[in-house]
């Protein structure tokens, strides 16, 4: 358990640049879900890597031991975490619990918050005008989803290219992508090293979203035009805070995004970029190389704990099965 247990903690250091590399050389669907897939498992595993800290560090404690009906005297010797360590790892593991809390709520309360708004200037369908001179538009997510504009945003493009944004805010409804958002923010919460991977997230499903309207629209010229034109009226007269988890059109590095539109045609770029296989090696060796020293130190602690349990209280130098020694006779 000595060195598994330390593996989790460390894996993200590697793991987080190996899945940012790895995303720019995938199709935009595909490098979103591979970047939020690594930041939940990892941050799972992590927390579990804590969990175990905490429990080997604490089961040293004589009261505790004796709520097990454990041996303390051969816990603390069969257990090589030492309570220091234990105590730090319980710290570390609440900081996250209150981090993820408050995270949680405060995409809630967002939510909420932009919901009431939205409602109270009703809409047509699926879209909500709002009368604000700022230029925004973003996918609020519910239920029913909406999709939020200014009068300000509406008035900078023309009608196809408000068919352009339209298509692009129902894609990242219809894919749900604030969940994958609010995934990656609840991992960095979890682990700090994680939070490098929130903003390759948003670009790649922005990128993800660009590429259904290209499709809608069947004009990825168009697609681009109203991409860059959304995007210079809203940093132009921006609109009051949008929620954390709401997408928008004119959010991440635009220039990027209308570069790839203006591509003849999308391409995957992983056959191109030639260290990608070994990337991709390294990423799957970071994740699974957690996922086995997790199980690998839960194993060991659970271990120690039947160990400590199969010995008596009172004499824990004894095996579990102490009977009286019989008298040894002269041959």
């Amino acid at each position: 358990m000595t060195w598994a247990v330390w593996a989790p903690l460390l894996a993200p250091l590697l793991a987080v640049p190996a899945a940012r590399r790895l995303a720019d050389a995938l199709a935009p669907r595909t490098a979103a879900l591979l970047l939020a897939a690594t930041a939940a498992m990892l941050a799972l595993l992590s927390t579990g890597s804590l969990a175990l800290l905490t429990a080997a560090g604490l089961l040293r404690l004589p009261v505790i031991a004796a709520l097990g009906h454990m041996s303390a005297p051969l816990m603390r010797r069969s257990n090589p975490i030492y309570l220091p360590v234990g105590a730090l790892a319980a710290l570390a593991l609440a900081v996250a619990a209150y981090a993820v809390f408050r995270a949680a709520r405060r995409h809630r309360t967002d939510l909420l918050r932009a919901a009431s708004t939205a409602e109270r200037h009703g809409g047509a369908g699926d879209l909500t005008v709002l009368p604000d001179p700022g230029a925004d538009a973003y996918a609020l997510p519910g239920r029913p989803g909406r999709v939020v504009v200014t009068a300000g945003m509406l008035r900078k493009l023309d009608a196809r290219e408000r068919e352009v944004l339209l298509a692009h805010e129902r894609a990242h409804l219809r894919g749900r992508h604030h969940l994958l958002i609010i995934c990656a923010d609840l991992a960095a919460c979890l682990h700090p090293a994680l939070s490098g991977l929130r903003a390759p997230l948003s670009f790649h499903l922005e990128r993800w979203a660009d590429e259904s309207a290209a499709a809608a629209v069947g004009d990825r010229r168009l697609t681009a035009r109203a991409v860059g034109r959304a995007a210079l009226a809203a940093s132009a007269a921006p609109a009051p805070q949008r929620p954390a988890a709401a997408l928008a059109a004119s959010a991440g590095p635009v220039p990027r995004r209308v570069a790839a539109l203006l591509e003849t045609a999308p391409r995957s770029r992983f056959n191109a970029l030639r260290p990608a296989a070994a990337i991709a090696a390294v990423l799957v060796a970071c994740v699974v190389a957690s996922g086995v020293s997790t199980l690998e130190a839960a194993d060991d602690l659970h271990a120690n704990i039947e160990l400590a349990q199969g010995a008596p209280l009172d004499h824990p130098h004894h095996h579990s099965h102490s009977f009286p020694s019989l008298p040894s006779f002269p041959e």
